[in-house]
């Protein structure tokens, strides 16, 4: 069965039963007094002097104390906004006829009578949808999932105490997933923010929201891994904190905290076979949480820095070739002409091992360094190159956020060129691995967006761009460059996928 990635934004269910079993000790003197033998020969009993308990004296293996701290800062988050339903759909028929949720809600939650001679009506131009959020303020700033309030014009905080407050998104970030809500008042019960960095690998961990609309959940698990990213959405900074405690549709937005308490991360997506829990679960961290945060308060928007590189990961092959001690690390593929990368003298060939201090694991890893940075301050980065370190002054650019699309790995991207792939230059070594002529050219697909426009004319990972309409491509500029030219007209590519060439439009 297909694994998928969800996010969280709707709602699934999970009943969580607890067991507890008492074992009753018996020893040889009360063995004895059961069953006696008087000297009559007659079996009695003797009388019961006191009553015998099975209590256990002292504590309890109990995480109550941490939920009464966090429970009263998670809220239920319900919006409506204007529905992307066919409108020939029943009224009310809020996710598309998909039985999935029909068969958790009933009717009243978007399902549809099994009345086949009822005629179709067109259904009210409305969608609901469900999430969870967290109070961060004691005057009412609320994180969430960007995809709770995605499209939403009309958005309910649903407090603990019974109460219900309209809220106002003061700002979102679609490539973080995350979003800022206020709602009017003061003296609300807020979560302290933690330091997700300091959080380990089997640290155990509760996540809170409300699944299916079931009502305020609790559950538990541990961190299973740390600097996930799967690729979902828009997918441009991605660093999760991966957890097996238990989370389904409407934990969206909701807490991951640890035992004392605090934030580390807010959850975000699953990754499943059939739509429910099994286990992973992604949350994004509360320290990329709490930057993107404080941009939005600020400025309405994120400001992220950039670099002006394309870069691959490094593989055992290049990390031989390379003479590199350890496989880690991101190699620059090519560097944009008069980016901030190419005026610190960066090259092709060079490993970037480190960014302001911080080990460079992979390309996510120095895409989210980088993104975290101010824009317009200077960077040192650490380098290899010919097997020697050398360590380089970088001014950071600004990446512009209203561009989405094909990306670099630090995030920089090209509205008119959103094929929606991240590319990089073919390799002997990567031609090879893919089956394609040595002498092959070209740029190879690493990632595609699965709402982006490659998706949709069937562009897979591992194909490699030769040709846009007609015109030989090796750079990421030039991929951009031919892109552009094609105006409004469907883009023509030549792909060469395994050894075969084929021509590919993309709309």
């Amino acid at each position: 069965m297909n694994q998928r990635f969800f996010n969280l934004g709707h709602r699934a269910t999970r009943a969580a039963i607890a067991g507890t079993a008492a074992i009753l000790l018996l020893t040889g003197a009360a063995w004895r007094g059961v069953v006696a033998q008087s000297s009559s020969g007659v079996h009695a009993a003797p009388p019961v002097t006191s009553p015998i308990t099975h209590a256990v004296a002292g504590g309890r293996d109990s995480y109550a104390d941490v939920v009464k701290v966090v429970a009263p800062a998670v809220v239920t988050i319900r919006t409506q906004g204007k529905t992307r339903v066919s409108p020939t759909d029943f009224p009310g028929d809020q996710f598309q006829g998909d039985d999935f949720f029909r068969r958790f809600f009933g009717e009243q939650f978007g399902g549809r009578p099994n009345r086949p001679n009822m005629p179709r009506m067109p259904r009210s131009p409305r969608q609901r949808a469900l999430g969870s959020g967290v109070l961060v303020s004691g005057d009412g700033y609320i994180l969430t999932n960007f995809h709770v309030i995605d499209g939403a014009d009309d958005v309910r905080v649903e407090l603990t105490d019974g109460r219900t407050l309209a809220a106002k998104v003061v700002g979102s970030d679609k490539p973080s997933d995350l979003a800022v809500l206020k709602i009017n008042g003061s003296d609300f019960h807020a979560l302290a923010l933690g330091n997700s960095d300091a959080v380990q690998v089997g640290d155990v961990v509760l996540a809170v929201g409300n699944p299916l609309g079931i009502g305020q959940t609790v559950t538990m698990g541990i961190i299973s891994a740390k600097g996930r990213s799967t690729g979902v959405g828009d997918g441009g900074y991605e660093d999760f904190l991966q957890t097996d405690a238990p989370i389904n549709h409407g934990n969206s937005g909701g807490a991951l905290v640890n035992l004392k308490g605090e934030l580390v991360g807010i959850n975000s997506q699953i990754l499943s076979t059939s739509d429910g829990n099994i286990g992973i679960g992604f949350a994004i961290p509360a320290n990329m949480a709490r930057h993107v945060m404080d941009e939005l308060r600020q400025g309405g928007r994120v400001r992220r820095a950039q670099l002006g590189v394309t870069v691959q990961p490094v593989t055992s092959d290049m990390a031989e070739s390379l003479g590199l001690k350890q496989v880690s690390g991101a190699i620059v593929s090519s560097v944009a002409s008069g980016s901030a990368a190419d005026r610190a003298g960066m090259a092709q060939g060079d490993v970037i091992v480190s960014f302001n201090g911080q080990p460079v694991q992979d390309t996510n890893s120095l895409r989210n360094h980088v993104a975290a940075a101010e824009p317009g301050s200077s960077a040192t980065v650490a380098i290899l190159r010919n097997g020697s370190e050398k360590t380089l002054t970088v001014k950071l650019g600004e990446a512009d956020s209203s561009k989405a699309g094909a990306r670099d790995a630090d995030g920089t991207t090209d509205d008119k060129a959103a094929l929606g792939v991240s590319v990089a230059p073919l390799t002997p070594e990567l031609a090879t691995r893919l089956g394609v002529a040595k002498n092959a050219h070209g740029l190879v697909i690493q990632d595609v967006n699965p709402d982006g426009r490659a998706a949709a004319a069937g562009l897979q990972s591992g194909d490699v761009i030769e040709q846009v309409n007609r015109q030989p491509v090796q750079s990421v500029d030039e991929l951009r460059a031919a892109v552009k030219s094609g105006a409004n007209k469907p883009v023509l590519l030549l792909i060469n996928r395994q050894g075969n060439e084929l021509f590919v439009t993309v709309r």
